[in-house]
């Protein structure tokens, strides 16, 4: 079954619960790979991941192809990182470092052609003439901004960046582990009394059902890069226990 932006836009803004997953990893089969599981959508990132912006045509295409939506966590909030994936091919944007309510509508404006923005035609492959938008809440002046941002016209959901967020709060360490997970299911119940999608990033599916049980409707389950090494690091650890058991 093939999954559209317009699917994912209807299924967030009617509480459905959507499955995600987060690469870091390069490459267009990575991407296949990772669409192919039943994902609704993968998300490529440029911001912290190895994909090169060359690679994004034929990544984007793989994940479509592929029966999953492409989206791409952009490289900064600004005008010309948020347009770029668009031209090539990503579906959909999550855009980091949002500030605040004002620039959660800049950001929304840069993904719209006019006259109900500012984004310049010229798309190269793929693409979405209304492309999914979303921004992230990590920093504390956006969580202070909050209800303002949830109110923004265009917009399709807020993510949480728990990382981030925890140092913008000063909220790091395992004795604040608490009080930021308080922050985190605030946020998630502020965002649903607001009826705008929201999903908290998460790397595993325990994490991420958990936040799903609150009213998370962009559920990301893993991110490849850390899924992959703990895997790996299981089926070696099981390999050399049974070596072991065998005397060699």
């Amino acid at each position: 079954m093939t999954t559209s932006e317009v699917d994912l836009r209807e299924r967030w803004s009617a509480g459905q619960p959507c499955h995600g997953l987060w690469s870091l990893l390069p490459g267009a089969v990575t991407g296949e790979v990772l669409a192919r599981t039943g994902a609704d959508f993968v998300v490529v990132d440029l911001q912290h991941g190895a994909t090169a912006e060359a690679e994004l045509p034929g990544t984007a295409a793989a994940i479509t192809a592929a029966g999953s939506v492409p989206l791409v966590r952009t490289r900064s909030p600004s005008f010309a990182d948020v347009g770029r994936p668009l031209d090539l091919g990503a579906r959909g944007v999550i855009v980091p470092n949002v500030r605040d309510a004002d620039h959660a509508r800049e950001v929304v404006t840069a993904c719209r052609y006019a006259p109900a923005g500012s984004r310049s035609i010229g798309r190269l492959s793929g693409g979405a003439e209304q492309p999914l938008v979303v921004v992230m809440v990590e920093a504390a002046t956006a969580l202070a901004d909050l209800d303002a941002v949830l109110a923004v016209e265009g917009l399709d959901g807020v993510y949480v960046g728990p990382g981030d967020l925890s140092l913008s709060l000063e909220l790091t360490g395992a004795d604040r582990r608490a009080e930021l997970r308080g922050v985190l299911s605030s946020i998630v119940a502020r965002a649903g009394a607001a009826g705008m999608p929201v999903g908290v990033h998460a790397y595993t599916g325990e994490e991420a059902a958990g936040y799903a049980a609150e009213g998370a409707t962009i559920v990301t389950v893993a991110v490849d890069a850390v899924s992959l090494g703990e895997v790996v690091a299981h089926h070696l650890a099981v390999a050399r226990g049974r070596s072991g058991q065998d005397g060699t």
